[in-house]
């Protein structure tokens, strides 16, 4: 979904004569590995990749951006999009945002609303009025944060409001603006994390502390909610829209079989309706399901009714409210040298899958409190031990005592795939002594 959204606007060379430049992501800094990674394999080698030291919601993201944009002197119009959106009709949109761009450029904050085909609870409304002289786009009159279903029905049967769908469109000054109006304590903050910035390889990271403590809200409460009359418009969006951030949604918008399920993975299902299933690691058989939700990784399985997804929020909650690594980490970390599976685990000991990619290596680096065995599966490893390098092959092994130096490395064109066991009084991550890190990590 992340591709999709940095390339809903390539091939276009244009929107309404306005030359499309760069692109910049905004995200959290424990994905930046995953994000770097997917954006050189949909080709977007030359975005920049901004780093949230801690999420504070949409508003501030969007000011590093807008600041990020306002740097060389320019004002361009942002075009402003989730990575967690499906759009189906990929040339409506660009017709869409071609329609915003002169607002844009005349100084307005221009969202995009989607005509609801159905009451949702789940989702913000705009109340919109017609413009003069037949514009597509309509003024903005008021912003609702998600109803409850009767109040939705309401403004279903009413025609005079529209799905917000969280994407919008301005001048990146005028955002600067705006918030400077509304929140000026946000933006106060975030010129003082955009001042500490610094260059790490593929990523801007922005002053930790500076950001940590700015106030988090959305671009919805800290500006489009507050915005004075005259200055904002939605353009009407029909182009398949879907804010997939619920399981149900997913359901949606897919391709379904004959009894209305969605099935992924090894899923077998006998008298089951209306049903999404996906299996990401071992066969899930359904049997008498009616309008479900089972979803198994390697990390956890779910299963709810699809009329209660916004209630997984509930769950995330107590999880962290317990302090489960579940909430916060997968199973399958990525790394910028590639990822490892924590396959299994038990008292003092630990096994992994360790995938390097072509050329990278891993930081020179000691453990204190564990001894390492390492099994190569396919490739070919560098091995640093202590004063010793050596290459290990397919099929061959190789020992790390506890206390020693050393570095996996992998010299060749393909991935190299090794299992690792761990053994020891101490397995966690932060038993590492970094010596040399090609990713300037500690």
């Amino acid at each position: 979904m992340l591709q999709a959204t940095a390339n809903r606007l390539s091939g276009a060379p244009s929107c309404a004569g306005e030359t499309i430049l760069e692109t910049i992501v905004v995200g959290n800094e424990s994905g930046r590995f995953i994000v770097a990674g997917q954006l050189h394999e949909a080709g977007h080698t030359r975005a920049t990749v901004i780093l949230e030291p801690a999420g504070r919601n949409t508003a501030p993201a969007l000011t590093l951006a807008a600041l990020l944009a306002l740097e060389g002197g320019d004002d361009p119009v942002l075009v402003v999009m989730p990575a967690d959106h499906f759009i189906g009709a990929i040339d409506r949109f660009r017709l869409a945002v071609s329609a915003g761009v002169a607002q844009a450029l005349a100084g307005k904050v221009v969202a995009f609303g989607v005509r609801p085909d159905h009451a949702e609870s789940g989702y913000g409304y705009i109340r919109t009025a017609a413009l003069p002289g037949g514009s597509a786009a309509r003024e903005i009159i008021e912003f609702v944060e998600k109803p409850d279903i009767e109040t939705a029905q309401g403004y279903l049967d009413s025609g005079d409001y529209l799905w917000n769908s969280g994407i919008f469109m301005m001048r990146a000054s005028v955002w600067i603006a705006q918030l400077g109006a509304q929140r000026p304590d946000v933006l106060k903050a975030c010129r003082s994390a955009f001042s500490q910035r610094a260059v790490d390889h593929d990523f801007l990271r922005v002053g930790m502390a500076e950001f940590s403590a700015c106030p988090a809200d959305s671009i919805d409460y800290a500006v489009m909610e507050k915005l004075p009359a005259g200055t904002g418009v939605v353009i009407p969006l029909e182009a398949g829209w879907s804010d997939v951030g619920a399981w149900d949604a997913l359901w949606r918008i897919s391709p379904r079989d004959g009894d209305g399920n969605l099935l992924r993975g090894d899923v077998m299902a006998i008298d089951t309706r209306g049903t999404l299933a996906i299996s990401q690691s071992r066969m899930v058989a359904c049997i008498g399901l009616t309008d479900m939700v089972v979803v198994e990784t390697p990390d956890a399985v779910l299963v709810a009714h699809k009329s209660c997804m916004q209630q997984v929020k509930q769950i995330v909650a107590k999880l962290k409210l317990e302090g489960r690594s579940e909430a916060d980490a997968h199973r399958k970390i990525h790394r910028p040298w590639g990822y490892y599976d924590s396959v299994d685990a038990g008292s003092r000991f630990q096994v992994k899958r360790i995938v390097v990619n072509p050329g990278a290596a891993l930081s020179l680096q000691m453990h204190h409190h564990r001894a390492e065995h390492w099994i190569v599966v396919h490739g070919t490893a560098q091995v640093t031990r202590g004063d010793e390098s050596f290459l290990v092959s397919e099929n061959q092994s190789t020992y790390i005592p506890l206390g020693t130096r050393h570095r996996l490395q992998n010299p060749g064109k393909v991935p190299l795939e090794i299992i690792e066991v761990q053994s020891g009084t101490y397995l966690g991550e932060d038993d590492i002594v970094r010596f040399e890190d090609t990713f300037g990590r500690n």
